[in-house]
């Protein structure tokens, strides 16, 4: 009988002390030896593979419970598996929203019950549950606490300071921000957006301005009360040159979207389906999210994925939804940035598997560690893909990166030693909720 019920070989392990050719054993879901195995017993061939920690997705909207036709847990965690995705955390805006035990309940059972990966959530911070989230951001499942002080609606809202500090006063745990600036931006539908259809002005009704004040202010009150933010989807070079000088109270999030198109290219060419919030911008502002991710500003990359139906997208601006499905590409399209030498695979890793960890105190995840969770993304960094609509598994059935041709490819998702994912097919789901140094 085997000592291990499966054997990673002949790959490159990414390990914590870098790159090794050596082999994986996993036994009962765990890492339990790295170094040189000579049983023939279990084996998973990974030569020519890239052995990486499982990738976590910090930052999906799955829409379940109420707006499944966009998409619902059981098939965004489908969409991630076959991504190479091995965890993800989902956002609270949602109907009902998560910002009550009762709401963050119902969502574990239904991850229990359908995902096809680990899983967490955020808890919605407001004014209204403010007072409430000392005791309830430590409830199992949570990641951390949720803040939108723009683009969002009811008691998600978070829009003016008195509301942001109820939140960043109250608790200990990270703070994720959707950091826009809601009056800036009512101000500038009226004298700037005014009548207009044409998508391209979305990033000048969402303006940079909008977005560097509104990370201003949430950045300060973190100070004040001594909290961390972790500010989303960061899309100007203003509010980059901020937060470089604010790392000992924030870290940064940055998308592939930002990252691989700009203004006014992608709406020229993608029209509503290039438009999410915050905007995609010009391309010295992309130039500028490619300097912090080198310089080691940006801590985190996640997909945003918030898939619409290809029905709700294709109305007229700005009667559109904005956001785009990407849970499914965006390992691959990291891998060809780095294919293409924008970053390293090394730093693929930091950014989706060590910057999680660090982020967000995972525990037990994160890193190809002796007694750590066996989680695995697996990769070819050399097969060439042509990304389509077709093989999306996400609802929506679309993705910006349509006809895209790419170099690198996840090829096995692995799940504490369960192989979820194998060239491009799904063989089983595991789904636990995650755990978390707090």
């Amino acid at each position: 009988m085997s000592d291990f019920d499966l054997v990673l070989k002949n790959g490159t392990v990414f390990l914590p002390s870098g790159r090794s050719n050596t082999d994986v054993g996993i036994k009962d879901e765990k890492i339990v030896h790295i170094g040189d195995i000579p049983s023939k017993e279990n084996n998973v061939d990974c030569s020519e593979l890239f052995i990486f920690p499982g990738l976590i997705d910090t930052q999906c909207h799955f829409r379940e419970p109420g707006g499944e036709h966009k998409e619902t847990i059981e098939t965004g965690t489908k969409s991630a598996a076959l991504g190479g995705i091995t965890g993800i955390f989902e956002m609270p805006n949602t109907n009902p929203l998560t910002t009550t035990p009762e709401a963050l309940e119902h969502k574990i059972k239904r991850a229990e019950d359908t995902s096809y990966t680990d899983f967490a959530f955020y808890f919605g911070g407001t004014l209204q549950n403010s007072k409430n989230l000392p005791d309830w951001e430590l409830l199992p499942g949570v990641c951390g606490i949720k803040i939108f002080m723009g683009s969002s609606t009811g008691d998600l809202l978070s829009a003016t300071d008195e509301e942001v500090e109820a939140v960043v006063s109250n608790g200990k745990r990270v703070i994720a921000v959707h950091a826009e600036d809601e009056f800036m931006m009512n101000d500038n539908k009226e004298t700037i957006l005014k009548d207009s259809n044409d998508v391209g002005m979305h990033c000048k009704w969402r303006s940079v301005e909008s977005s560097l004040n509104a990370t201003r202010r949430v950045v300060n009150l973190g100070k004040k009360h001594n909290r961390h933010i972790h500010v989303l989807h960061i899309t100007t070079k203003d509010e980059m040159d901020f937060l470089r000088e604010n790392k000992d109270t924030a870290t940064v999030e940055v998308l592939p979207n930002h990252l691989t198109m700009h203004a006014p290219e992608c709406y020229t060419e993608l029209g509503t389906l290039a438009q999410q919030n915050p905007p995609i911008r010009e391309k010295i502002h992309q130039d500028a999210l490619w300097a912090a991710v080198a310089d080691n500003t940006v801590h985190i990359v996640a997909s945003d994925h918030a898939p619409h139906t290809l029905d709700e997208k294709s109305g007229i601006y700005p009667n559109t939804p904005s956001g785009t499905p990407g849970v499914q590409t965006i390992v691959p399209i990291m891998l060809n940035h780095a294919a293409n030498g924008k970053l390293t695979y090394e730093r693929i890793v930091e950014l989706m598997a060590y910057g999680p960890k660090h982020v967000h105190k995972v525990k037990n995840k994160c890193s190809i560690t002796v007694g750590y969770d066996a989680d695995f993304t697996i990769v070819d960094p050399n097969l060439v893909h042509t990304i389509t609509n077709e093989e999306q598994a996400s609802k929506s059935g679309w993705t910006p990166y349509h006809n895209k041709k790419i170099k690198g490819l996840p090829v096995m998702t692995i799940i504490r030693g369960q192989i979820v994912m194998k060239n491009g097919q799904l063989l089983t789901r595991q789904a636990k909720a995650i755990e978390f140094d707090i």
